[in-house]
């Protein structure tokens, strides 16, 4: 079952068949076994009690007893048979769940993202559940009443119809249930994700007071989830009484039935066949009445599925190519355009660009000129709207990351640690070479330090780093970036958190990458940096203003400065006696850059305005 138009996820569960007919089977004899009790109360009442005989009860009681262990021993296997096919299904669809997960989160799908691998476990977990038993009993259920009509065809249509009310129940449970089941599963997540962002933001929450007005948003969206809970459960357990009350009035009736043929001279048999029916009437019906009762199950099941085949719709898995040589660093930026995922705004329009191997380019700009959405592109985290970022010659985007990732670096503005070790976080949670972690570690000044913490590199940094500084942070992020000797290194505001000491290690350790042939890009507003830049990059408004090597952009930017303020002086100057020659206009009254201010100590920043 490979068709394309069959989605992965039933895909994937159509793969687990053979656990499921092994599951099928084992239903079916238990289906068979549950009728060892109604066979030993007619013998009782036919056998034994006619013929008064001990010895016959003993070994009917006796063959039960075994019939039990039987039965109880082939439940255990069925429900280890659907653990089985449970675990299956997630080695076959876990990695894939997982990256889609990620993936959407890049794309702009994050609430989709945010609950796929709950939709996941949910499908996965709904497999070993007592529900899927339920649902593999209903055959042998409807097997049962052909027994029934073995019995007597008026009993057998008797509980065939009973089993039809209880199919109409279960339909009729569906189609209420499900709308306001449905909304308190969206305002569930809608809630989770609100409590998620204001726990990530603690610090603010806490020292800005707005934990009370959090917490009245946080209130209002429970009252929203708690009137749809409260909806579906008083739907659900209307149907899950009614079909209770169908079973039990159906076992009863179906007993008054068959006293009925019997006194009517209708029917045959014996009147331990008239309560063989009764009993084995209940036991028909118990699997729909659990599967009534346990109806929110199914559909938080099935809602999980449909949201999970959306997800990988959406994502749909990267084709693997061929094999790349590692890059050498050779950066082309061909007219590239980008918006954020999920947004139709142009934050970077039609810029491009040109790095050598081995060349470090400072990239500058005022705030929101689109430098980081320029990072995001050169790193193939966004796709580009139009254009190309190619290195080596290769779509940067198209790339395996798993194949490029070793070989590039990038260390974004917010860091971004993960709960784990200093050394897992440093080697990229890849199996660390501890040689290479102390050499990196070393390389950004951090080695003396983590040798001063009690447990080292194996000191937990607990989640996104809270136990650690700042500025230890950024230096643990640098030395991630770093790891491994990438050809290619992103650095986004690599000095936000450092002091005076973190800009001359940051200096020093871009002077080694430049000595070692990486290529660097550096997004920056401090001045410091631009002394040992090769190339330089003036970003306003997401387009490209300035690019050349850094002395003559530097000297360029200097040379418009002036000119503006020179129009700006003239503009303010009084005006001339009449007759007088007007001022001469200059063109570079349009300008966008201001002046650079004098580099007087580590930090100062360039002054660029739109």
């Amino acid at each position: 079952m490979s068709d394309k138009k069959v989605s992965e996820v039933r895909n994937a569960l159509w793969e687990q068949k053979p656990f499921f007919k092994r599951a099928i089977t084992f239903s079916v004899v238990i289906g068979a076994l549950m009728l060892a009790p109604s066979f030993y109360m007619l013998e009782v009442y036919d056998r034994v009690v006619n013929s008064r005989s001990m010895m016959t009860l003993a070994m009917l009681t006796l063959l039960l007893a075994l019939v039990y262990f039987v039965l109880e021993f082939l439940q255990w296997a069925r429900m280890g048979t659907l653990r089985r096919a449970a675990e299956h299904f997630d080695s076959k669809l876990g990695a894939r769940v997982y990256e889609a997960v990620f993936c959407a989160n890049l794309a702009g799908l994050r609430d989709l993202g945010l609950r796929g691998l709950r939709d996941f476990n949910s499908v996965r977990d709904f497999m070993a559940s007592a529900s899927t038993a339920a649902l593999l009993d209903i055959p042998m259920a409807l097997l049962l009443v052909g027994v029934i009509f073995w019995i007597d065809t008026t009993l057998g249509w008797f509980s065939l119809v009973s089993a039809c009310i209880q199919a109409v129940i279960a339909a009729l449970n569906k189609n209420a249930s499900a709308p306001p089941l449905a909304k308190a599963n969206g305002a569930s997540a809608e809630a989770q994700n609100f409590v998620q962002t204001a726990l990530k933001n603690g610090e603010v929450v806490q020292a800005m007071g707005m934990a009370e007005g959090l917490r009245g948003r946080w209130l209002k969206m429970q009252e929203k989830l708690l009137i749809h809970q409260a909806e579906a459960s008083d739907r659900g357990s209307v149907y899950s009484t009614f079909s209770k009350y169908v079973q039990l009035v159906s076992s009863s009736l179906m007993l008054g039935l068959g006293s009925w043929l019997v006194l009517m001279g209708v029917f045959a048999g014996s009147t331990g066949l008239v309560l063989m029916a009764s009993i084995i009437a209940g036991r028909a019906l118990a699997p729909l009445v659990q599967v009534i009762s346990g109806w929110r199950n199914v559909a938080n099941m099935q809602e999980a599925m449909q949201r999970l085949e959306t997800l990988l719709a959406k994502i749909p898995p990267r084709i693997p190519g061929l094999p790349l040589p590692p890059p050498t660093g050779v950066l082309q930026v061909e007219r590239v355009s980008a918006v954020a995922p999920g947004s139709d705004t142009i934050l970077v329009s039609n810029i491009s660009f040109a790095v050598p191997a081995g060349r470090l380019l400072a990239v500058v700009g005022p705030s929101a000129s689109g430098k980081t959405s320029l990072a995001h592109l050169l790193t193939g985290i966004w796709p580009c709207v139009s254009g190309k970022v190619r290195l080596d010659g290769v779509d940067i985007f198209a790339w395996n990351k798993m194949e490029l990732g070793p070989h590039m670096g990038y260390l974004p503005q917010n860091v971004g640690l993960f709960e784990g070790t200093i050394a897992e976080n440093v080697a990229r949670f890849s199996a660390p070479d501890q040689e290479k972690v102390e050499a990196v570690t070393r390389l950004v000044g951090l080695h003396d330090f983590v040798l001063s913490l009690p447990d080292g590199y194996d000191t937990n940094v607990g989640t996104e780093g809270a136990v650690l500084s700042g500025g230890t942070r950024q230096r643990i992020g640098l030395a991630r970036a770093l790891y491994g000797n990438p050809r290619f290194v992103v650095l986004d505001e690599p000095n936000s958190s450092l002091d005076e000491a973190g800009e001359a290690m940051l200096m020093g350790v871009l002077q080694v990458l430049k000595k070692t042939g990486t290529t660097v890009v550096v997004i920056t507003h401090r001045t410091n940096l631009l002394a040992i830049a090769d190339l330089m990059l003036v970003l306003v408004n997401g387009e490209s203003k300035l690019f050349g090597p850094a002395k003559e952009v530097l000297e360029a930017m200097k040379n418009q400065a002036q000119q503006v303020q020179q129009a700006q002086q003239a503009a303010s100057a009084p005006s001339p006696a009449p007759g007088a020659a007007p001022p001469a206009a200059s063109a570079v009254q349009t300008a966008s850059v201001t002046p650079i201010k004098p580099a007087a100590a580590p930090g100062n920043t360039l002054a660029i305005r739109s």
